[in-house]
């Protein structure tokens, strides 16, 4: 069962997303969005710091981090990175054609809204890379293979969001498949 804070965020971004989707970003205040989920613009700030977070919340981002940490120390960091989001991306629904896609669009249509979801992914990215160093993979070789593999994550998003074909989730596997390691020939040359 949810709690009423869950209700009322759900109801908040379910809200924008309507809201933002019919009349666009730009021309949709705060004060609106809490009217149509029927709380104040006050109850609007308790869930969320801005209009933007409402649209581009990410709570995934420990978990990504456990994930990491739970891969081989054998493998590379950018295998390590790319395995762990493949896993996490795994362990998800595949979105439907719903708020999931409408929100990746909105975001893909929207240069504001795509450089805060760059700069989600920066935090992302921060949470992968301290994974990986925990590990002691270096930082600079840390960060790269995060960053790698969230570029990969990011791209996939926002093709589907501006309306590509096929599920989300095929498109995730196959940008991070292209940052898979080469197969190795058995036998040698």
């Amino acid at each position: 069962m949810t709690s009423r804070t869950e209700r009322t965020r759900a109801a908040l971004q379910s809200a924008a997303l309507q809201l933002f989707t019919e009349r666009g970003f730009d021309e949709v205040t705060v004060e609106e969005v809490a009217a149509a989920a029927g709380v104040s613009h006050m109850t609007f700030f308790r869930h969320f710091p801005t209009k933007e977070a409402a649209v581009l919340d990410d709570p995934y981002d420990p978990v990504l981090g456990d994930a990491v940490r739970a891969q081989p120390a054998a493998l590379s960091p950018l295998e390590r990175v790319r395995r762990a989001l493949l896993m996490a991306w795994g362990a998800l629904p595949e979105p439907g054609e719903g708020e999931t896609r409408a929100r990746v669009a909105l975001v893909a249509g929207h240069d504001g809204l795509r450089a805060k979801a760059w700069a989600n992914n920066q935090r992302t990215q921060d949470v992968l890379a301290e994974a990986l160093v925990e590990g002691g993979v270096p930082s600079l070789e840390a960060h790269v293979a995060a960053g790698a593999c969230l570029g990969a994550l990011m791209a996939a998003l926002l093709d589907w969001g501006a309306g590509g074909e096929g599920g989300l989730g095929d498109r995730i596997s196959s940008a991070l498949g292209q940052l898979a390691p080469p197969p190795t020939a058995e036998g040698g040359a």
